[in-house]
């Protein structure tokens, strides 16, 4: 694609900002309220910034069952939406909300019954692990309101509905953090520490789903499914939907062990450098706020054209890698300029402090090539249908290169966390080259709706 084909489409943006801007303030609002989450309770100290961070690996694992199988249904969706097939948009729905209730479910008990074993997979500290495992119980009681709450905001940004989970998620989230500051500081009742936050977490993630759910059946969004519509599911969509949806479940699955095995190598090194990661992770999310708008957006865009019968949606993958990478170059480069002052804002030791300004260094070098990675698998090969490359390119190098380098520089070369994380952003790298190739290659187009 030449340079003036970003440009020449008078239509493209304005039904792209229309999406992006309610995704990508949603996120924003996500990951700066975490942010100030992680600020409140980084106050606490070093240990209690380790011991949520670590608690939080479990709830991230299940986000990330939640995401793979929320694409999945966002494949479908999307498609279905585009050839006006509403009927099938709420048996999506009904699918992807037994599979993620199931897995919250699953997670929840683990958590309320083996906290304190799920923590030592990550840290040996037992300070880390005596609190983390009284935060996890608590936290893990909105497990399953968030599953719900994820599956309909979903369907409803595949169904172009983007402003609903938007305000609605703004709202929960702000709550959430008012909430925690009471709790765990206190203001005229006993301070619950971060006992505090999980008690947040859990009364606004209720409260979200509440909500959601209200104003989705108010006003009768694509959502709004009966109870017989969500479970009249017809066999063959059920085999398509699982067919497409597995490699990407089985991504995600896949890719969060690979996290979590990068945690524990990190809390491993030192409290310190867990702590740390947790900051710099917690910063990098925010900036990363607008490239998983424009995924998503890209997703919602490609799905529909190929619903509609356009196979030629090819034409936009170009465009939405290079908007990406770009803005992620800019966007690397003002991390870098205000890593240092941001990370005053944080009571910890000098030596987290230190560790912290490294590891951000390196993700702010690394942004572009995560950013069009994320676009790439998520954006383009996964919406195109294309999901058993796109698991291979995603989990792949994570496993081949990522953690045996992980291992290499922690445990053999005794290298700082920072070193240690610039040798793991090397999978990226690889990551960025296979799917480059796959997306020019135009092979990754399949309309998986079609004999439905």
């Amino acid at each position: 694609m030449s340079q003036s084909a970003l440009f020449d489409d008078r239509d493209f943006y304005p039904v792209l900002l229309q999406l992006v801007v309610p995704i990508a303030l949603q996120q924003l609002a996500m990951s700066a309220l975490n942010a100030t989450d992680v600020l409140i309770v980084g106050q606490l100290g070093t240990t209690a910034v380790a011991a949520v961070g670590l608690a939080n690996q479990i709830l991230f694992l299940l986000h990330l069952f939640f995401f793979g199988v929320g694409s999945g249904a966002a494949i479908f969706s999307a498609q279905f939406w585009g050839r006006g097939d509403v009927k099938n948009v709420r048996s999506i729905l009904g699918l992807a909300l037994l599979l993620a209730v199931g897995g919250s479910v699953v997670f929840t008990l683990a958590a309320q019954l083996a906290p304190t074993f799920l923590l030592r997979l990550y840290s040996n500290d037992p300070a880390v692990i005596a609190l983390g495992s009284g935060y996890l119980r608590l936290a893990a009681l909105s497990y399953i309101p968030t599953g719900i709450s994820a599956m309909f905001g979903i369907i409803l940004r595949s169904t172009g509905h983007v402003r609903t989970p938007m305000a609605v998620s703004i709202g929960a989230l702000g709550f959430k953090t008012a909430l925690s500051y009471v709790l765990i500081f206190g203001l005229s009742a006993l301070a619950l520490g971060v006992k505090g936050a999980a008690y947040a977490l859990t009364v606004a993630r209720i409260l979200e789903c509440v909500v959601l759910l209200f104003l989705t059946y108010q006003h009768d969004l694509p959502a709004a499914a009966r109870l017989r519509e969500l479970v009249s599911i017809k066999r063959p969509l059920l085999t398509q939907f699982m067919r497409t949806s597995m490699p990407v479940i089985i991504g995600e699955i896949i890719w969060s062990l690979g996290i979590t095995v990068y945690a524990g190598i990190y809390a491993r090194i030192s409290t310190e450098s867990i702590a740390a990661y947790n900051i710099a992770s917690t910063i990098e999310g925010v900036a990363f706020v607008p490239f998983i708008g424009l995924g998503n957006a890209a997703a919602i865009l490609i799905g529909q054209r190929i619903g509609a019968g356009d196979l030629d949606a090819r034409r936009f993958a170009g465009r939405f890698v290079r908007l990406s990478v770009g803005g992620a170059l800019l966007t690397g480069l003002l991390m870098a300029l205000v890593a240092r002052p941001v990370l005053g804002w944080y009571r910890i030791s000098p030596q987290a402090q230190a560790d912290a300004l490294g590891i951000l260094f390196v993700m702010s070098v690394v942004l572009a090539v995560k950013a069009g990675n994320m676009m790439m698998v998520v954006g383009v090969l996964r919406s195109g249908g294309d999901t058993r490359f796109a698991l291979l390119a995603d989990t792949g190098p994570m496993w081949t290169i990522g953690v045996p380098l992980a291992l290499l520089g922690s445990f053999v070369l005794h290298l700082p966390i920072y070193w240690v994380v610039l040798m793991v952003m090397s999978e990226e790298v690889v990551k960025f080259a296979i799917s480059l190739w796959r997306v020019l290659s135009g092979r990754w187009v399949n309309e998986v709706v079609k004999a439905l």
